[in-house]
């Protein structure tokens, strides 16, 4: 037997550490002994004192006790409420750098869950942004009382802690001023502020999206109970302080759950939707339809999908997940046909709109699984030369696998935000294909998140 008395880490013990890498949630990770110590806020290169938080198994939990030595690319996070609040995990690493550690996150997923060889992946340096800042086009914030204080932001770094976020620095400006001044509002009239404990109050959440092309901005007031004290005041106060908002809507959830949405939506005033493009494209953006949160970047990231789909004007086209089908639309002046499919039905109307509003003859749309729809157009005789595939964190669908391994497109481009599920459906998919390239685009500047755009073509 071994003497594991050397390798057992217990919590509250400090150590040295060595940082070597990022890890997949932006935190420094070292080893002890051959096993794993994950340090948020540490970088790699770090020289550190280490003190042990939680053991598990498989790996341990550490908070920097001190660094010994700095690793040249930290700075100084910009963001005031930058460690409570936990949304973003790089402020303190320069932008740059941040760019490179997120094609090494991309190819550290790659190493633990397939076979390939990494040179073979050619891997791209990941698209960045000219201004990393203010780009997120929507914010949630839920809303609560501090101190006799009417405060709306996020919850805390794993707490139930809301921490107050008047100012924050990737949101689109305009989405704070508007927060803010609706906030004011809310305070100024005495309107009541949901208390979760008690299931008791009014506001529970201000949701608040711009368009960064149009400068339209929707407030959506997700709300306990159907009825808002002095609406007619709070509407009128919006309108005259906030010219900018164009749509005001309100959204009921009765429910004891963490979702942010009920069932119920009622239109309040203005316009019952504001306006979006992307490149040529426009788009009618309802409360509750997801759209890209980074558009300036989504324009980047589509024209790489359309060069890694290297269409000619002969191809058919699938846009597996494909939402109000703005990849597709995307595709479609260079394609034959394009064809997508989506489990929510509102997104499929919302497509079906957008084609016919582009005046895209050439598009079709089905509510369903791609699993179960894409063999039976197969059947019908209509094969897709290139499928898209933009699926949710968890990655593609098992049966959706086994489909595309059935019907074998010539080209597949996977679109991934989580490089885990990917490398491990890359490994699935390569009984029948190559992978030809992977471009990282950074969709989420100082987070750990990446995007990967896949290009994989089918062994001949």
């Amino acid at each position: 037997m071994t003497n594991m008395q050397d390798t057992t880490l217990e919590v509250n013990q400090t150590l040295p550490l060595t940082i070597k890498r990022l890890g997949i949630n932006g935190e420094g990770v070292g080893y002890f002994k051959k096993k794993v110590v994950f340090v948020p806020g540490a970088l790699p290169g770090e020289e550190i004192v280490a003190l042990i938080t939680k053991v598990q198994p498989n790996f341990s939990e550490a908070k920097i006790k001190t660094i010994r030595k700095e690793s040249p690319h930290r700075i100084a996070a910009p963001c005031p409420i930058y460690a409570e609040c936990g949304g973003c995990q790089l402020q303190h690493l320069s932008y740059s750098q941040q760019l490179i550690e997120k094609r090494d996150i991309v190819i550290q997923a790659m190493e633990r869950h397939t076979k390939f060889p990494i040179s073979s992946l050619n891997i791209q340096e990941t698209i960045g942004m000219e201004d990393p800042w203010n780009y997120r086009n929507k914010s949630q914030y839920q809303v609560g009382q501090k101190d006799g204080k009417l405060i709306a932001g996020l919850y805390g770094l794993n707490s139930h802690n809301l921490i107050d976020i008047p100012n924050c620095l990737v949101q689109h400006k305009a989405t704070n001023k508007v927060t803010r001044t609706v906030k004011k509002i809310l305070k100024n009239l005495n309107i009541s502020i949901y208390n979760e404990r008690k299931r008791k109050g009014v506001i529970r959440t201000v949701i608040t999206r711009v368009g960064f092309e149009t400068g339209e901005v929707q407030v959506v007031l997700v709300t306990g109970a159907e009825e808002i004290p002095q609406k007619d005041q709070l509407l009128k106060q919006i309108r005259d302080q906030l010219p900018e908002v164009k749509s005001v809507v309100q959204n009921i959830n009765n429910q004891n759950t963490s979702l942010i949405f009920g069932e119920k939506t009622i239109h309040l005033a203005g316009e019952k939707v504001i306006n979006e493009t992307l490149g040529d494209l426009s788009y009618e953006l309802s409360a509750r339809t997801f759209f890209q949160l980074n558009p300036v970047q989504t324009v980047r990231m589509y024209d790489e999908v359309k060069k890694a789909a290297a269409l000619t004007g002969t191809e058919k086209v699938v846009d597996a997940y494909c939402g109000v089908g703005t990849i597709g639309l995307w595709l479609s002046e260079d394609a034959k046909e394009v064809r997508g499919m989506d489990v929510i039905k509102e997104s499929i109307e919302d497509a079906k709109k957008n084609a016919i509003k582009h005046k895209r003859t050439n598009m079709h749309y089905e509510t369903g699984k791609a699993e179960n729809i894409l063999p039976r157009w197969t059947k019908e005789g209509w094969k897709p030369d290139v499928l898209v595939a933009d699926p949710p964190r968890t990655g593609l669908e098992q049966s959706l696998l086994q489909t595309i391994l059935k019907v074998k497109p010539k080209t597949i481009v996977y679109v991934s935000c989580n490089p885990s599920t990917l490398a491990k459906d890359l490994q699935e998919l390569s009984a029948l294909y190559n992978v030809e390239s992977m471009q990282p685009v950074d969709m989420f500047p100082q987070t750990s998140h990446v995007e990967v755009v896949t290009k994989l073509k089918r062994k001949e």
